[in-house]
């Protein structure tokens, strides 16, 4: 159980990080995000490194160190110590795995097991929570569901779009290469918007954000632990955990909660989901077909 600070009782690291991600200023904000994201990795940086990380002045950590309520980044170290219960692996396992990491190379998978797991369980702790019901209510009963994704995310997108598709109608998978999402910023009224999106983030993705929360749309973003922008136009903002020890940055986790979601959206339609279900079905064996239907097999 990680320790309070005599300054916030009541408060620890990780709930005051939160806290200045959410209302700090621009660099707590970004700071803040960047450890939240990187908290297992902190007791092996200093002060100058995780300002060249987070691309801030070392002043900058410093300051941002006093603000929560420590004299400096070795004091906020000092704290992590007993940060273990939240993590997969404790500081000792981490030091042990690193100096057989070159001898083992099972232990770089043992690892990433370790940490997917713990990201899953976390997608799990998100339908637990008030914005969860709220998402659900509203993916439930808006008129159109607009969803979208950028780069790798696209894929991420399309999927969760089409599943939706099947549960309920007025879903739209927006045209990225449209270029203006006028099928939706002309319909802002009619319904809300879920978006895709991970580090580097686009360019597009943002502004879309922007723009659909200007028109007053519900925004719903699914993104990593390291987005310090969505909390400024999303009205929810769910960071999944995306390094589980790969080369790449996963985003199979970002799948996973699409899939919960849905899950539950269709839980809430119980029944009514059913002729629709079945008609798709038909449209679809009647259009393209099944492998092991009678219309697939072939004439000899």
């Amino acid at each position: 159980m990680q320790k309070e600070c005599s300054e916030y009782p009541g408060e620890t690291l990780k709930f005051r990080l939160a806290r200045l991600a959410e209302s700090g200023s621009k660099a707590d904000k970004a700071l803040a995000t960047y450890m939240l994201g990187a908290l297992q990795d902190l007791p092996f940086e200093t002060a100058s490194s995780l300002a060249e990380k987070a691309h801030m002045s070392e002043a900058t950590v410093s300051r941002f160190c006093r603000t929560l309520g420590y004299q400096g980044f070795r004091a906020l170290k000092e704290d992590l110590k007993s940060l273990s219960s939240d993590y997969p692996w404790l500081l000792s396992d981490r030091l042990g795995e690193l100096q057989r990491a070159t001898r083992e190379n099972e232990s770089f998978l043992s690892r990433g097991l370790e940490l997917e797991i713990a990201a899953l369980v976390k997608v799990y702790e998100f339908a637990a929570t008030e914005q969860w019901r709220e998402v659900v209510a509203r993916l439930s009963t808006s008129q159109k569901v607009f969803v979208c994704g950028f780069q790798t995310e696209r894929g991420l997108a399309q999927y969760f779009a089409n599943q939706l598709h099947y549960v309920r109608e007025g879903v739209v998978l927006l045209d990225v290469a449209g270029g203006n999402f006028s099928e939706m910023l002309l319909a802002a009224d009619e319904g809300c918007l879920v978006l895709f999106e991970a580090r580097r983030y686009s360019k597009q993705a943002r502004l879309l954000a922007e723009e659909a929360a200007n028109a007053g749309m519900k925004v719903t973003l699914i993104t990593d632990l390291f987005c310090d922008w969505g909390g400024d136009f999303a009205s929810e903002v769910f960071a999944i955990p995306t390094q589980i020890n790969q080369f790449w940055d996963s985003s199979a986790l970002m799948a996973s909660f699409g899939n919960l979601l849905i899950n539950e959206v269709c839980a809430t339609l119980g029944a009514d989901v059913l002729p629709r279900l079945n008609r798709i079905a038909g449209l679809y064996g009647k259009f393209v077909g099944h492998v092991g239907h009678d219309t697939d097999k072939l004439k000899k």
